[in-house]
């Protein structure tokens, strides 16, 4: 049986999981707004990652005999200046997610929950990666700066990010017209 301190957690986790699909999904739709598909293209994956995240959580709570509790989630943001912003809160918005893996280590090792290592171990490494990109991303976004021809390459190679098998933020998933 799991800690109910740390099964409270990862209730939450679960939250802001949820949540970061619904931010990346609403920077998509903002980069779609703006014909930087690419970049939408890139959002719509990410989101699918994160509702892999969540599902991540709500299993080993499943798995582990605690009720997973949905909670509400919050409209993060909707709007941005440019896609610089949109990056640089992406960057900020993952370092978040990666406190919140660290605090969930924290409370792992204070109710001695041996069990949870391997997935926390699993995120904290995942989050490397996500800060590693993000940080790349905006990094070039910065040194394209306001040149149109090197925004619509780095949005092209964005896009081409694969989506995972199945994924219902894959427009060809549900797309019946092709």
């Amino acid at each position: 049986m799991i800690h109910e301190k740390l099964a409270k957690a990862m209730n939450e986790q679960i939250r802001n999981e949820l949540e970061s699909a619904y931010l990346y999904l609403s920077m998509a739709a903002w980069f779609h707004a703006k014909s930087l598909d690419g970049m939408a293209h890139w959002m719509r994956c990410q989101a699918h990652e994160e509702m892999i995240h969540a599902m991540k959580f709500f299993d080993h709570l499943n798995d582990r005999g605690y009720a997973v509790v949905l909670q509400d989630l919050k409209q993060i943001k909707t709007e941005w200046q440019n896609p610089i912003e949109v990056w640089e809160d992406t960057l900020v918005h993952e370092r978040f997610i990666t406190s919140k893996i660290d605090d969930l280590t924290t409370i792992a090792r204070e109710v001695r929950d041996y069990a949870v290592e391997p997935l926390l171990a699993w995120f904290s490494k995942e989050q490397v990666e996500e800060e590693a990109t993000a940080s790349r991303v905006l990094e070039q976004m910065k040194m394209v700066g306001q040149d149109r021809s090197a925004l619509i390459f780095v949005d092209r190679e964005l896009g081409t990010r694969v989506f995972p098998p199945g994924s219902p933020f894959n427009p060809a998933a549900y797309n019946t017209a092709a």
